[in-house]
Order: C-alpha cells, then sequence, then structure tokens
C-alpha cells in the first residue's frame, strides 16, 4: 500500500472516530439537557446512558489514534493525540463515578425487590389455595348451586350431569385461568431478578472494564 492510500485511510479513520465520538456527545447531551441529579431515578438512567454508550466514543478514540498514526508513525504528542487523551481521561473519571451509581441503583432494585416478594409470595399463596380449592368436591357443589340460581343448569338435569358439567367448566375456564395467573407471576419473578443481574454485572462490570480501557487508551496516546 503506498503512502499515499496510508494517508487517505489515516484521514478516513480520523473522520469516522470523530463521527463517533460527536454521536456518544450527542446522545449524552440528550441526558444533559433533562440534568436533575436530585432525582435517583435519573442518576440511575444517567449510569445506564452513560455506560451504554461509553463503547461508542472508546470505538471513535481508538480510530482517531489509529488514524493520526497512520498519519505521523514517528510524530510527538500531536493535538489530536493529547485530545485522545484528555478525552479518554474525562470517560475514566466518568466511568468510575458510574461504578457507585449502579451499585446504589442496584441496592434501591434489590430493596424493592424484597417489598414484591411479600405481594408475590401473597398471589403465590392464593393461587395454590385456589388450586387446592379445586380438588375439593364442596367446591363443585358450591358451582352447581351458582349454575341452578343463574340459570345455567336447568333443574331437569340430574345430580351427575350437573357436576359434570361443573367439572367440565373447571377444566375449560378455571384451570386455563390459574395456568395463566401461575405464568405471570413466573414473568414477574423472572423480570425482577433479571433487572437486578443486568444492573449487576452488566450495568457496574462494564463501568469497571471500561474505565480500565479508557484509562490504558489514554497510556497508549501519549507513547
Amino acid at each position: 500500500m503506498s503512502t499515499a492510500s496510508f494517508g487517505r485511510l489515516g484521514h478516513l479513520l480520523r473522520w469516522l472516530g470523530l463521527t463517533l465520538v460527536v454521536i456518544f456527545g450527542l446522545h449524552l447531551l440528550a441526558m444533559l439537557a433533562s440534568w436533575n441529579w436530585a432525582l435517583e431515578p435519573f442518576r440511575a438512567m444517567f449510569a445506564d446512558r452513560l455506560v451504554g454508550e461509553a463503547p461508542i466514543a472508546l470505538v471513535g478514540l481508538l480510530l482517531m489514534l489509529f488514524g493520526s498514526r497512520l498519519d505521523h508513525p514517528a510524530a510527538g504528542r500531536t493535538p489530536l493525540r493529547w485530545s485522545v487523551v484528555v478525552l479518554s481521561g474525562l470517560l475514566a473519571l466518568a466511568m468510575l463515578v458510574a461504578v457507585p451509581l449502579s451499585i446504589t441503583s442496584t441496592q434501591n432494585l434489590e430493596q424493592q425487590a424484597m417489598q414484591a416478594d411479600a405481594a408475590l409470595a401473597q398471589q403465590t399463596s392464593e393461587l395454590e389455595r385456589q388450586k387446592q380449592q379445586l380438588q375439593d368436591p364442596a367446591f363443585i357443589d358450591q358451582l352447581v348451586a351458582q349454575g341452578e340460581q343463574s340459570g345455567q343448569l336447568p333443574a331437569t338435569d340430574s345430580s351427575e350431569i350437573k357436576k359434570q358439567k361443573a367439572r367440565r367448566v373447571i377444566d375449560t375456564q378455571i384451570k386455563p385461568q390459574l395456568q395463566r395467573a401461575e405464568q405471570q407471576l413466573g414473568q414477574a419473578r423472572l423480570g425482577r431478578d433479571l433487572a437486578i443481574q443486568q444492573r449487576r454485572f452488566v450495568g457496574t462490570g462494564t463501568a469497571v472494564v471500561l474505565a480500565i480501557s479508557f484509562v490504558l487508551l489514554a497510556l497508549v496516546a501519549l507513547l
């Protein structure tokens, strides 16, 4: 590859990197425009957005540094490299700030989960009670009595026929309702657990990794 080709590639990489950094800045600007640090939900959302969008800036700064090295492989610390150093350092500090924010947000989610556990436990207990009730012969008699009062079970039907119709109602209506309720409880528990684990590992863990990456990038830009 000729020197001119290297120059064009370096120029392209610098512009691609700068574009990614600008995109990251625009995404962050949307949060800064609604700044309300006093609210804990805003702090959690800010940390999530910062950590989630930071890889875009990391790739952009890497492309800018590669482009600079291709254009001027023997040059010293150019203004572009100093820009990479400064931006990488600022983002590394931002990741360090995001770590305690993410930990605090995880703890808040865990507290909310503990409060929700009581409601889920009560709903689960009620669901189990209803499932056991289906096995009680008295419940069938209760359905028969309700059917007779509402006119759904003709008085001319025998007692056995009425009980068969009541069992059919249990199989076709009541049991599917209980199964859907059980699935909804399972989905609620799964969603709660996933939110906590995602905040703990994806949010906090990613912030730590990105902080180290930005520090390394700043050091490489200084070499």
